[in-house]
C-alpha cells in the first residue's frame, strides 16, 4: 500500500487533518459546538457559489464567507440573546439560500457546485499536504497558546470572565480556526470526514477517561487510527475512503461506549475483577 504515491499523499494528509481536528474536537463537544461545525461546513456552498459568480477562486470566497458566518453565529448567539442551534439554524439556511439565489443569477448550473465540497482524500497532492499542515500549523498554535484560557471557558464561561478571561475573543478565535480549517479541509478531504473528525474523537476520548489530558490523547489516537485502518480498508477492500474512515470512527466510538468504565455494568466487571485478584493470593496463603 505504501508503495502507491497517492496512497503515501492520503497518508500524511489524512493524519495531519487527524490531529488538528481531533484537537479541536475537545472544545467542540465540550462547547457543544457540533452543529457549528456542520452549519460552517454547509455555508461554504454559499461562498462557493459568490466565488463562481465573481469570477474569483471559490475556496478564498468560501473561506471568507464561512469566516463571516462563524463570526455571526457568535456575535447573534452572545449579543442577541439567542441559543447557538438557533444561531447556527438562521445563519446556515441563509447561506445556502444564498448560494442558490447566486447559482440561477451567474448562470453556473453546469459547474459542479458539489466537487468543491465534497473533495477525496485519495486525490490529495503533496501541494494539498503542505497546505493542510499550515493550516494544522496555525490551528494547533492557537489551542496550544490559549489552551488553559479555552479549557477554564468550555468548563465554566461566567467564572472564567469574572476572572478576566477574554471569553468573547477566545470564543470568536475559536469559531475563526474551525472555519479556517474546516473550507481547507472540505474541499481536500470531503464535508463528511471533516465533519466526522471535529465530533467523534474526543467523543470517544470522554467515554473512557474523566480528565482532559486521557480525553486529548484519546482523541488524537483514535482519529489517527481511524485514517490508518480506514485508508487500508479503502485500499484492500476498493472502498470510498471517506466513508470507510468515518465507520471506523463510529466503530471505536461505539465500542468505547460500550466498554466504558462509566456504564453501570462495566464497573461491576471492574469489581468482580478486582476482588477476584484480591481473594487470590488470601487462597494461595491459606492453602
Amino acid at each position: 500500500m505504501l508503495e502507491y504515491g497517492f496512497m503515501q499523499k492520503a497518508i500524511a494528509g489524512g493524519i495531519i487533518a487527524a490531529i488538528a481536528c481531533s484537537l479541536i474536537s475537545f472544545f467542540v463537544v465540550v462547547r457543544r459546538l457540533a452543529f457549528v461545525g456542520m452549519g460552517i461546513s454547509h455555508a461554504a456552498f454559499g461562498g462557493v457559489a459568490i466565488g463562481l459568480a465573481l469570477g474569483i477562486n471559490p475556496i478564498v470566497t468560501a473561506g471568507i464567507f464561512c469566516s463571516l458566518v462563524s463570526l455571526g453565529i457568535g456575535v447573534v448567539s452572545k449579543k442577541g440573546r439567542v441559543h447557538e442551534d438557533t444561531a447556527i439554524g438562521i445563519l446556515f439556511v441563509s447561506a445556502m439560500a444564498l448560494g442558490v439565489l447566486l447559482v440561477r443569477v451567474a448562470h453556473a448550473y453546469n459547474i459542479d457546485l458539489m466537487s468543491y465540497l465534497f473533495g477525496s482524500i485519495l486525490a490529495l497532492g503533496w501541494g494539498d499536504v503542505l497546505a493542510l499542515g499550515i493550516t494544522t500549523l496555525f490551528s494547533t498554535l492557537f489551542t496550544v497558546l490559549f489552551f488553559k484560557e479555552l479549557l477554564f471557558l468550555a468548563f465554566d464561561e461566567e467564572t472564567a470572565t469574572a476572572s478576566g478571561v477574554p471569553s468573547s475573543v477566545l470564543f470568536y478565535g475559536l469559531l475563526l480556526t474551525m472555519a479556517v480549517l474546516i473550507v481547507v479541509s472540505i474541499k481536500l478531504l470531503g464535508i463528511i470526514l471533516v465533519s466526522a473528525l471535529l465530533v467523534i474523537p474526543a467523543s470517544v476520548g470522554m467515554q473512557i477517561f474523566k480528565n482532559y489530558r486521557g480525553v486529548i490523547i484519546a482523541s488524537l489516537s483514535s482519529a489517527v487510527v481511524s485514517v490508518l485502518i480506514g485508508l487500508y480498508l479503502s485500499w484492500k477492500f476498493d472502498l470510498a475512503s471517506g466513508a470507510a474512515i468515518v465507520l471506523v470512527m463510529f466503530l471505536i466510538f461505539a465500542a468505547s461506549f460500550i466498554l466504558s468504565p462509566r456504564r453501570r455494568y462495566m464497573e461491576g466487571l471492574v469489581s468482580r475483577i478486582g476482588s477476584a485478584r484480591r481473594t487470590s493470593p488470601e487462597k494461595k496463603m491459606n492453602s
